[in-house]
């Protein structure tokens, strides 16, 4: 069967900025050829100077998550640091995750990313750390975290249907809300912070979380 995908290399990228730029970001960014968007609500934390994680303190964000080929993003990158001057402190950040294929993506849809033809692997200095627990241990894992050495997080609040956590109302499901939690770490902290983590928060346990660690590309507006 033939194959009707063309192998090239995806990327996501990820936008935090404060609450009410996000429109402006997706309309800047129809420029450079993203043809599409999705806006998520946040509230970011902030401890201390190092590694300041978008330069914020308990902050309303909105991520914003635009996927497309590595050129069109990188470029695309480039353009709303310039715009929106993220290398400037409380401005916001953005960065790129890789992307092995987009199904179902509008605009993405002819586009498969083929590792084993990548042109070549991208040193990483930092990485995407993505915890999902219950509605309230949130604060719990950004706690963990410092512990180990990261100085701020992105929470995201969202809702799971996993089995273990579905329970019933008058024979309904009901499922319970969920906290996201994303840490920028840097990639020789990484394992420190996932350990301490996954320590106190028993994510080995049924039903206690997830944790899952993305290589970041390229950054602008970490600081």
């Amino acid at each position: 069967m033939q194959n009707d995908f063309m192998d090239v290399e995806l990327k996501l990228m990820y936008i935090i900025v404060n609450y009410g730029v996000g429109s402006k970001i997706i309309k800047y960014a129809k420029k450079f050829g993203v043809t599409g968007s999705t806006v998520c609500l946040g509230i970011g934390t902030i401890k201390n100077s190092f590694l300041e994680f978008l330069a914020i303190n308990e902050s309303r964000k909105e991520i914003i998550l635009m996927a497309g080929e590595r050129k069109i993003i990188y470029s695309t990158m480039e353009e709303l640091n310039k715009k929106f001057s993220f290398d400037k402190p409380n401005k916001g950040v953005a960065f790129t995750v890789p992307v092995k294929e987009a199904i179902g993506a509008r605009g993405l849809k002819e586009i498969n990313y083929n590792p084993e033809e990548s042109r070549g692997v991208e040193k990483s200095m930092y990485n995407l750390i993505v915890v999902i627990v219950e509605k309230g241990n949130g604060e719990h894992v950004v706690e963990a975290a410092n512990k180990a050495g990261s100085r701020g997080a992105t929470v995201i609040n969202g809702r799971g249907s996993g089995i273990q956590e579905t329970s019933k109302l008058f024979a309904m499901d009901i499922e319970p809300e969920k906290e996201i939690v994303m840490i920028i770490s840097q990639s020789s902290l990484t394992e420190k912070i996932v350990s301490s983590i996954r320590k106190d928060l028993n994510i080995d346990e049924p039903g206690r979380g997830v944790i899952f660690v993305q290589e970041v590309n390229k950054a602008c507006g970490l600081y």
